[in-house]
């Protein structure tokens, strides 16, 4: 396979990488930064901007398969900062596939695109798409993956992953921020503690785009459909973080808030920071209230039916090959 990935020096992307090498593909990369290390284990390196359609069109010549992993994932920031990757960027990747004679297009989405500020337990794909978004980001994924989903058809088959809370060794987002916050005491409980989610351990996230690749055909079920991807393992949030800190010596948790509190300050935040943008990133923000205190775990079953997906590493073990890095930093 020639395969392209979007976004081939970031955090999932590299994984996605590394295993494409690894069975013997020919990898190209297209990213705005210099990745040395990754072009000395022979990774083609095109460096180029979403936002400019003819260097996407250029860096698809000659693929058979992208993976479009590529995205502005900040939890704030103007609507620009998120349509521009996310949604048009989105559309100059699948513009180019079609103009280049791309076969497939795997796309990275989220579960937050279907989110809509109440528990989900164990839900599968059925799940509509809210009618308005609190969150930027969640709105530019869902755009992109209509999109994606929509291109589907006989010149590019498409589909879409929902890897949910990706984790793992050189993660620089979700557990880095949290212990970040957790070890100078701004870390605080939202909600009961009762809530429970999913995590993705990135090598078993990544494996699963090369199998929704492989598996992605003409009269597949996996043409034109979006999946949820976890390590089919929910566990209860706070406990799991309280046992998390203790492993890497930060001071227990403490603080709570209700949800009904944090909604209320996310909010007011939220004002303060748009009319103020040099302040950077609210606290807290209604959505990020929302996720830290609902649950929200999915049901796996449509990946394991359609192109095999099983998570190779359990939570447990997945954490423990994460701990030497998160105790490092």
């Amino acid at each position: 396979m020639k395969a392209l990935v979007t976004g081939g020096g970031g955090f999932l992307g590299r994984f996605i990488v590394r295993q494409l090498l690894a069975r013997g593909d020919d990898v190209a990369i297209f990213s705005r930064g210099d990745y040395p290390e990754l072009r000395k284990i022979g990774v083609r390196l095109i460096s180029g901007d979403l936002g400019e359609p003819e260097p996407v069109r250029s860096a698809c010549a000659g693929i058979h398969t992208v993976f479009h992993a590529a995205a502005n994932t900040g939890m704030w920031g103007p609507w620009e900062a998120f349509n521009g990757p996310n949604v048009r960027g989105t559309q100059h990747v699948l513009d180019a596939c079609l103009a280049r004679g791309v076969d497939k297009l795997v796309y990275t989405s989220s579960p937050s695109v279907v989110f809509a500020n109440a528990s989900q337990e164990n839900c599968d794909e059925s799940l509509p798409y809210p009618a308005s978004y609190e969150s930027h980001y969640a709105k530019s994924k869902a755009m992109g993956e209509k999109l994606v989903l929509e291109a589907n058809g006989n010149r590019l088959l498409t589909c879409s992953l929902r890897p949910h809370l990706v984790f793992g060794p050189g993660d620089p987002h979700l557990l880095v921020a949290v212990l970040a916050r957790a070890r100078t005491g701004r870390f605080i409980q939202v909600g009961d503690g009762k809530n429970k989610v999913d995590f993705s351990y990135v090598e078993d996230a990544a494996r699963a785009h090369i199998l929704a690749a492989d598996a992605l055909g003409h009269g597949s079920a996996v043409a034109g459909s979006a999946y949820f991807i976890s390590q089919d393992e929910p566990v209860a949030l706070y406990p799991w973080l309280r046992a998390l800190f203790a492993r890497l010596d930060i001071p227990p948790l403490k603080r709570r808030c209700s949800l009904r509190s944090a909604r209320a300050i996310g909010a007011v935040l939220e004002c303060v920071h748009r009319t103020f943008p040099r302040l950077g990133e609210p606290r807290i923000t209604r959505f990020l209230a929302s996720e830290l205190a609902l649950s929200h775990y999915y049901d796996i079953s449509r990946a394991k039916n359609d192109f095999g997906y099983r998570p190779l590493f359990t939570m447990e073990q997945a954490l423990e090959k994460t701990l030497p890095y998160l105790a490092d930093l």
